[in-house]
């Protein structure tokens, strides 16, 4: 299998090492905008490079891997498309949610695969919290508090490109919520805020933010997020219901210090970011799309999800701005 992969930062960095070891993928052609960097990462692989976007869908290769920036997603998406090609796409599918709906007309049109990377799914922990919601062992589940905090904020220059806080970080929480709870959200209250760095203020965006979710059978879900957490990289799930409570995400690397005196110690080496914690699982959902590639398993995350994930995403953000609550169905793209 030839596969071809467009962008080498560092989390196609990250994919093509895990591709080209792969018993499955024979070659890769590696592109980025720049040349430097696609170079770099080819020669440390043994892999091809190529001089642009162009020569990926000239070259002959049986399936494309988007890890590019968030602005060229959708426009790589419908190629891929168009050239009968199956894609694995890091999220989002596009900037915004028209560049999304028009994106997956495409692959719609197309008949092809589009698998988006969203590799919580594939998180032991996020996969034994959904065994456990979805075989009763939790009672009636009533309460879902979810959150994401990076020890260090993305670069300036990232912000106004990144779609907010809500469209480029929670948005994991969202689709978990909807993963392992197998609910639907019905409305959502948001806010956040700017007092940190100006920078966040400067790309109208927010360096905290909270939303309340109500899921359509009641259950109530928190949703936080810091851009700014000096203790390390904390993402955890926790899931109440009236027989039993579970927690993702609390081992002996998560930051956070107990006040109490027979609580556990400070961990000694906290996770730092996102490519430490959820290593082993990208490293599972490229395996599990060369698989669906070679027709082996149905695709575990298609564009579908991710539009969903994006609407709960979108009505944060309205919330948030209007400062009221938004029912899901002033959204468009929800299902039919």
């Amino acid at each position: 299998m030839r596969i071809g992969l467009i962008g080498a930062g560092r989390i196609g960095t990250f994919h093509a090492t895990t591709l080209s070891r792969h018993r499955d993928v024979g070659s890769l052609i590696i592109t980025d905008v720049d040349p430097t960097r696609a170079h770099d990462l080819a020669d440390r692989l043994g892999e091809t490079v190529a001089p642009g976007v162009d020569e990926i869908f000239t070259w002959g290769v049986d399936a494309v891997v988007i890890t590019a920036a968030t602005s060229a997603h959708g426009e790589l998406i419908g190629r891929a498309a168009r050239s009968g090609l199956p894609v694995f796409c890091e999220k989002p599918v596009a900037v915004d949610l028209p560049g999304t709906l028009s994106a997956l007309a495409e692959v719609d049109a197309a008949g092809t695969v589009l698998q988006m990377g969203f590799q919580r799914r594939f998180d032991t922990g996020y996969v034994t919290a959904r065994e456990a919601v979805r075989s009763g062992r939790l009672g009636r589940l009533h309460t879902v508090r979810a959150l994401t905090a990076d020890q260090t904020p993305p670069p300036a220059e990232y912000l106004p490109v990144s779609g907010g806080i809500y469209r480029d970080c929670l948005i994991h929480d969202f689709d978990m919520v909807r993963w392992v709870t197998g609910r639907e959200v019905a409305t959502v209250y948001a806010t956040g805020s700017d007092a940190g760095h100006p920078m966040f203020r400067e790309a109208r965006d927010v360096d905290t933010a909270a939303a309340v979710l109500t899921l359509e059978d009641g259950t109530l879900v928190t949703a936080t997020a810091a851009r700014v957490n000096g203790a390390g990289y904390d993402v955890r799930m926790e899931l109440a219901g009236e027989l039993d409570t579970v927690v993702v995400g609390l081992d002996d690397r998560t930051p956070v210090a107990s006040t109490e005196s027979a609580g556990p110690p400070p961990a000694d080496k906290p996770w730092t970011g996102f490519l430490e914690r959820f290593a082993a699982a990208y490293e599972a959902e490229i395996a599990a799309f060369v698989e669906v590639v070679r027709g082996e398993r149905a695709n575990p995350c298609d564009g579908r999800e991710a539009l969903l994930a994006l609407r709960i995403a979108e009505a944060c953000e309205l919330s948030r701005r209007e400062h009221r609550a938004v029912n899901l169905g002033e959204i468009p793209g929800g299902r039919d």
